[in-house]
């Protein structure tokens, strides 16, 4: 029976003695640079993602480390070499995965996932990928699900093969490059849409403006971060009043 338990969120390979993980482990009598050294070296396959860790300290000392894994959506976005998935799932894709990848991410997750067989558990890691905007095999994430149940990639899941060329890496990095600059020229051209209708509907109230703007089909998170909230042009509580104007009591003096 372990004498205490730490459990820690820690980054993959880069743990250290700072808090959260010192301060925990100097009351539990352990060497603090050895417990370190091991969760560093059971974590470095996840270096860039944020791992569950726990140590189980026994009453000799001695310990255990156990290393959880990130979600799902933590370690698709390792593969796909991305820092987060698409604001617009639906229109802008951002990364290209092949199915190895999603065998690999499905095998490191089997005990976490409710699929009972591989190719459940494949699916359900696409399914992930499809609401973060990562297609899988250069289709839209829903699309390769309905060809895995046609039967598609019945090889590759039953040999549960994970490992990619070097010419396949290189491919899915021109891929994701190329995407990216797609969801940079679009956005771009929703910005200017967007601006355009702001102008020419200024002083309208800001439903009116919303609703050309969802007609004109411009992202939802676009429109809120252009379209000014109404009443945002008020000067903030404690906010300098601006040049020229009258102190309220001021003011309030000179109607009377």
């Amino acid at each position: 029976m372990p004498k205490q338990t730490i459990e820690a969120m820690v980054e993959g390979g880069k743990a250290t003695a700072a808090p959260p993980l010192g301060p925990a482990l100097g009351p539990a009598g352990v060497n603090i640079g050895q417990v370190i050294a091991e969760i560093n070296k059971k974590t470095a396959d996840f270096k860039g993602m944020q791992v569950p860790i726990k140590i189980n300290v026994a009453d000799d000392k001695s310990f255990t480390v156990t290393v959880g894994t990130p979600p799902v959506s933590a370690l698709v976005k390792k593969e796909a070499g991305i820092e987060k998935g698409s604001g617009n799932p639906l229109v802008d894709k951002v990364a290209d995965v092949r199915i190895e990848q999603i065998i690999k991410v499905a095998k490191m997750k089997a005990d976490s996932l409710l699929g009972k067989t591989m190719k459940d558990r494949v699916k359900e890691v696409i399914g992930t990928c499809n609401s973060m905007g990562v297609m899988v095999e250069g289709k839209a994430a829903k699309d390769a699900i309905k060809d895995i149940d046609n039967g598609a990639f019945a090889d590759e899941i039953k040999s549960e093969k994970t490992e990619l060329s070097a010419d396949e890496l290189r491919q899915l990095e021109e891929e994701r490059k190329r995407l990216a600059a797609e969801v940079e020229k679009r956005r771009a051209e929703f910005t200017a849409l967007a601006k355009s209708i702001i102008e020419s509907m200024a002083g309208k109230p800001r439903g009116m403006i919303k609703a050309k703007l969802v007609e004109a089909k411009v992202p939802a998170l676009l429109i809120e971060e252009l379209l000014p909230v109404e009443g945002a042009g008020a000067a903030a509580p404690g906010a300098a009043p601006a040049a020229g104007a009258k102190p309220a009591a001021a003011a309030a003096g000179a109607k009377k």
